[in-house]
């Protein structure tokens, strides 16, 4: 949950110590991970590391470096790969709260100090020995509408999608000097079987592991129901968890974009396969979460599969935990938006019902103690203020159950770039989406408190940083509600007008010409 407060930004400033409120960020949801003498980091993403493994078992020397240390290994490297989960805040959530607030996300104020440091051995290794730069990772894409920069950094390639079976071939022609393409894109035909997804070397992130890819719910504004569906055997889970284990970690997260549709072929659920896994995950892991869940999945494991949530419940919840979280997507309380975009969201039940799914699910989770963090868009194509009062008024009707709720901004890609030198977020803002900005942040920070003081960061150990949580959360909750009086101002605005509101975010370039550090 703490890694959310990556994708917002800068919120504490502690007067002319620019520095001092930066450093209070990184410390709450991005700590310096732990190096070796080489500079390579205790624990990665797990992305990158199943990238380490495939170039490692084709017998090439690859490693992954901390950003810290990246700058000692390029002037002698050949090829330089980068990844980021949102290289310029452009995926939703910090491109929302870029919308609200004008301001440069955690995540890419970061990512941009680490390219301009980095930026001068880059230019002098291409002289020098030819090097090359590949971007990859989930936020690929966002190179591609910034030619400028690309060409300001040096990027050669961007490859986008699942890299296992297609990146090795890549590496290979680099360093055989031959032509690479300067976009590579992996479609459903060139995505790696099980087979050929390698075990990782070392530790992920939070041991992270993956037990499958790819999701059979359709909705139209995901691009991973782009993929095939697969499912890791129980043997190749443990690989990784042994990996883990044998490392010293012991808290884990299991990966997939449902997790109780583990084993099955479609939207029904496999009970024997889905309670083997947990069992399996507990042998290694003191604790364990998820990283995906859907409200049509809990609910019918608990209503279709004789208490399947509760029998989950009771494998995870033990002496050494007694809660789990995961990622959930609400999405909409609009029935008709809901019918139009994500049909599949709820099976096996019928999206017609989406709000008796959405209330029914979110209180079995919080019978279970299973705590989601709620994502939903706001602004989809086609919303009229009825579709948002819905979703206000599912609001209302789910405050009893403990969870976040995450504004998304709905962000069509031709709209990222407005002129040469920025971007803006063109967003048809009404004053029904103040209501319900509002009436999320109230919900979040509610159900933010009760978790990080009864669950969350639990035992003494944890005493400073669940202090300093609580110090953030009060903080951000000030800072906001001081806005109210102007998003209520906005509102009324947008009320007189009745105009097409343009939000202007940072502009990147500009950003990056004016930055010297």
């Amino acid at each position: 949950f703490l890694g959310f407060v990556t994708t917002g930004p800068i919120f504490i400033t502690v007067g002319p110590f620019s520095k001092l409120g930066e450093w209070i960020h990184e410390y709450i949801a991005a700590p310096k991970m732990k190096v070796d003498k080489y500079g390579r980091p205790y624990q990665a993403p797990y992305g990158m590391r199943k990238i380490e493994a495939a170039l490692i078992d084709a017998g090439i020397n690859a490693a992954i470096i901390d950003p810290d240390h990246v700058h000692k290994y390029i002037p002698n490297a050949r090829v330089l790969m980068l990844s980021h989960h949102d290289y310029f805040g452009l995926n939703p959530p910090s491109s929302t709260w870029s919308a609200i607030v004008g301001k440069e996300p955690l995540n890419a104020y970061l990512f941009r100090k680490f390219m301009l440091r980095i930026r001068p051995y880059i230019m002098e290794a291409k002289e020098r020995n030819g090097l090359k730069v590949v971007v990859g990772g989930p936020s690929a894409w966002q190179w591609l509408y910034l030619p400028e920069l690309m060409s300001f950094f040096g990027i050669d390639v961007v490859f986008d999608g699942e890299g296992e079976r297609l990146v090795v071939n890549l590496v290979k022609r680099i360093l055989d000097n031959e032509p690479v393409p300067r976009y590579v894109y992996v479609g459903p035909n060139d995505a790696p079987s099980i087979d050929e997804i390698p075990t990782i070397k070392y530790p992920a992130v939070n041991g992270f592991v993956e037990i499958g890819r790819g999701c059979p719910r359709g909705c139209a504004f995901c691009p991973v129901t782009l993929r095939p569906l697969r499912w890791y055997p129980l043997d190749k889970i443990e690989e990784e968890l042994k990996l883990h284990v044998k490392h010293g970690i012991v808290h884990g997260l299991i990966h997939s974009d449902d997790v109780p549709l583990y084993g099955s072929v479609g939207v029904e659920l496999n009970p024997d396969k889905l309670i083997k896994l947990h069992q399996l995950v507990k042998k290694y892991y003191l604790t364990m979460a998820w990283s995906h869940t859907t409200l049509g999945s809990i609910l019918a494991a608990e209503k279709k599969y004789n208490r399947l949530a509760t029998k989950i419940a009771e494998i995870i919840e033990d002496e050494h935990q007694d809660w789990w979280g995961a990622q959930v997507g609400l999405e909409t309380g609009s029935r008709r938006l809901a019918k139009a975009i994500m049909p599949g969201k709820a099976a096996p039940f019928k999206i017609e019902d989406w709000w008796d799914v959405v209330e029914e699910s979110l209180a079995i989770m919080h019978e279970i103690k299973l705590i989601p963090a709620l994502t939903a868009i706001v602004g989809l194509p086609g919303e009229t203020p009825d579709d948002v009062m819905e979703t206000i008024e599912l609001l209302d009707r789910i405050r009893p159950y403990r969870s976040l709720v995450v504004p998304m901004f709905y962000v069509p890609m031709n709209h990222i770039r407005a002129e040469k030198d920025g971007w803006i977020i063109k967003y048809n803002l009404m004053p029904e989406h103040i209501e319900l900005l509002k009436k999320m942040f109230e919900h979040s920070i509610y159900w933010a408190k009760d978790i990080v003081n009864h669950f969350y960061l639990k035992g003494p150990q944890y005493w400073p940083v669940r202090v300093a949580v609580n110090y953030f959360i009060n903080y951000v909750e000030k800072k906001v509600r001081a806005l109210y009086d102007r998003l209520d101002q906005i509102a009324a605005e947008i009320t007189n007008k009745r105009l097409v509101s343009k939000v202007e975010a940072p502009k990147l370039i500009e950003l990056f010409n004016s930055s010297e550090e």
